[in-house]
């Protein structure tokens, strides 16, 4: 039929995702958790736009970084591209506002961010980052606060089976630039082969280091070309392990060459592991691991990732690190800055793996059900005392078909509502009303119709009371 609009297929794209009800709910309390820590540590809420200019966020990141941009063009012409993450607009705030923004400031943000990457389970091209950082101070005991606050997060969520493992890019520098290694280009070229080793093992890095290699889908990949002492003393380093963060620091200090910058960088580990005690963080929940990289180019010194050994195939759910000159990409002067964040998508389907949180978290507390002919006025009444007592109330409307009993409870059962609170013709003549717990013997209510017949099913869990007592009443079985 000509002129007939044709309809649109409804889908998401390859690497999003729809966050209906069941998800979205837990997801804001994970969200309320984690930024309940953030505050008691003293961090700042900042908010900054979804899309950069294309010349703010290209090369921040490194090589791959700019690849996955989603790039754009903004309605005047100007090359944009949407944040990959949090930390760099942070970057540009900073310089942007030094007179609003005095340093030491700690800020934290939760947000979005995009990058066109290979979805994977957890892994999406739209993400959610809760993110922390401290600009304005080089001490050691700032990086401790941030690896605690990680820790600190996971605790709260309920997580008992977490690791955060720190490492050191000075550490590497010093290797490196005993071996030689000083053009950055190149630096960056080992920190991101390095960084692949958890996912390709130790002989795919030590021939990316040398030669190259050729990937499962037999595709080239471009090798650092070092000799073979050089990658030796490579895989000396990363393979240090110890029982304790002091035993790791004193292995490193025999892998590393007995330099000026060795000692600055094996110093900045001991004075770590110092604050890390003095916080209260255990060697079970944070280790040193000299094979952490973490594949952006601008971290400049500590750096963590936190993982969750009981659910490994999620990969990381947080990290960051020290990144002292990313702020002077904006600024003729650095300003050093710290942080981490905590990928929020990958968080919450570890957390639904590990069985932490379930989905279907109820946002009503109170389900307001007729019986016979009440009037609409009666309903909104009733919802408004106890919405006035801060209790989370619904009135249930809905066509005539689907007014009866059977249906009203059924909603409240799907919605996961726990309490009912019931009005009839005879409660409103008598000033009463019904309060059922609905968590209480979950009897069968299909068909159930009329005043009747629910009578007969049974009423587990349901006393009625007088109207003034109303609110009490549901207060105390919601405390139950």
């Amino acid at each position: 039929m000509s002129g007939e609009n044709k309809q649109i297929r409804p889908e998401t794209l390859k690497g999003f995702q729809d966050l209906l009800a069941e998800d979205s709910l837990p997801r804001r309390e994970v969200i309320r958790t984690i930024e309940a820590v953030f505050q008691r540590y003293g961090f700042s809420p900042i908010e900054t736009p979804a899309l950069e200019s294309l010349e703010t966020l290209l090369g921040a990141g490194g090589e791959e970084t700019n690849k996955e941009l989603f790039r754009l063009e903004s309605p005047e012409g100007q090359p944009i591209a949407l944040r990959f993450d949090l930390t760099v607009p942070f970057a540009r705030v900073l310089a942007q506002y030094p007179d609003k923004m005095k340093v030491p400031f700690r800020r934290y943000a939760i947000g979005p961010v995009w990058r066109a990457d290979k979805p994977d389970p957890g892994r999406y091209r739209e993400f959610t980052q809760c993110d922390i950082d401290v600009a304005g101070s080089n001490s050691v005991a700032i990086d401790a606060e941030i690896v605690a606050i990680m820790c600190e997060a996971m605790g709260a969520l309920g997580v008992a089976d977490y690791a955060v493992v720190i490492n050191n890019r000075k550490l590497f520098d010093a290797l490196l630039e005993h071996c030689g290694i000083t053009d950055p280009e190149r630096v960056k070229h080992v920190m991101r082969v390095i960084d692949k080793l958890k996912k390709v093992g130790t002989e795919n890095v030590r021939l990316e280091l040398g030669p190259g290699r050729v990937d499962d889908s037999g595709d080239p990949i471009r090798g650092v070309e070092l000799d073979g002492a050089t990658i030796d003393a490579i895989i000396a380093f990363i393979g240090v392990t110890g029982t304790s963060r002091a035993e790791v620091v004193t292995h490193l200090e025999a892998a590393l060459p007995a330099t000026e910058a060795a000692n600055a960088a094996l110093g900045e580990m001991r004075e770590l592991d110092t604050c890390l005690t003095a916080l209260g963080v255990s060697e079970s929940h944070a280790r040193f691991e000299p094979s952490l990289a973490r594949g952006l180019d601008y971290y400049t010194g500590p750096v963590f990732e936190m993982l969750l050994p009981s659910a490994p195939q999620f990969g990381s759910v947080g990290g960051g690190g020290r990144y002292d000159g990313l702020v002077a990409r904006f600024l003729n002067r650095p300003i050093p800055a710290t942080g981490m964040s905590i990928g929020l998508d990958r968080l919450m389907a570890a957390l639904k793996h590990l069985g932490i949180i379930t989905t279907g978290l109820a946002v009503s507390q109170v389900l307001v059900v007729t019986v016979g002919k009440v009037p609409p006025s009666e309903t909104l009444r009733l919802a408004s005392e106890l919405r006035a007592e801060g209790i989370r109330t619904e009135s249930y409307f809905a066509s005539r078909k689907k007014r009866g009993m059977g249906n009203q409870l059924s909603h409240a059962d799907h919605r996961g509502i726990p309490v009912a609170v019931i009005i009839g013709e005879d409660e409103l003549a008598q000033g009463v009303v019904s309060v059922k717990d609905l968590r209480a013997g979950k009897e069968q209510r299909e068909g159930i119709e009329d005043r009747e017949a629910y009578r007969k099913a049974g009423k587990t869990g349901q006393i009625t009371v007088p109207r003034v007592d109303l609110v009490q009443t549901v207060r105390d079985l919601l405390e139950t």
